[in-house]
């Protein structure tokens, strides 16, 4: 769980490194119950389907924020409560999502920070398709496995391994 004592805010990242951090187009909403969260990237990359989001919540997230490249789709949600509710129980810290979500009156009373395009009711299929631990780019910026993710009130700042540890 991110303690806020110490949570250094994207603001304050941007300031002290400028535009050698990647800030993403203001493009996300936040539907966890937890707005600040940060944490080393996970990636998934899919459409329409959440099999390997399923796949990585099931695995221990402590310290860890899963990015999802569902590439933009607003004609399904790739993520709910179910899903969302085994993250929180494995501990990750959050969720990116370039998609939509479903359930949002019960993620937002879930302990986890989850950003997302919007809502859909519309569930997604699972075909076991998409990749994970790869590259994956949307709004503007690329994230790649162990990038560290920082997400507040003001936006979300993706850090190399090198400025997050400095």
């Amino acid at each position: 769980m991110t303690d806020d004592s110490s949570f250094k805010s994207t603001c304050d990242l941007y300031d002290e490194f400028l535009d050698e951090v990647r800030v993403p187009e203001p493009v996300f909403d936040d539907f966890g119950g937890r707005i600040r969260f940060r944490g080393v990237a996970e990636t998934v990359k899919c459409f329409e389907d959440n099999s390997r989001i399923k796949d990585l919540v099931a695995t221990d997230g402590r310290g860890k924020v899963l990015v999802v490249d569902a590439g933009g789709s607003v004609r399904c949600a790739v993520l709910g409560d179910l899903v969302a509710g085994e993250a929180l129980k494995n501990g990750w810290e959050g969720i990116v999502v370039y998609g939509c979500v479903r359930d949002s009156a019960a993620l937002a009373e879930l302990d986890i920070g989850i950003k997302a395009l919007g809502l859909n009711p519309r569930k997604s299929v699972r075909r076991g398709e998409g990749s994970t631990g790869l590259r994956i780019g949307f709004a503007g910026i690329h994230v790649d496995p162990g990038d560290v993710i920082v997400a507040d009130e003001d936006g979300m700042i993706v850090l190399s391994a090198d400025q997050a540890s400095s």
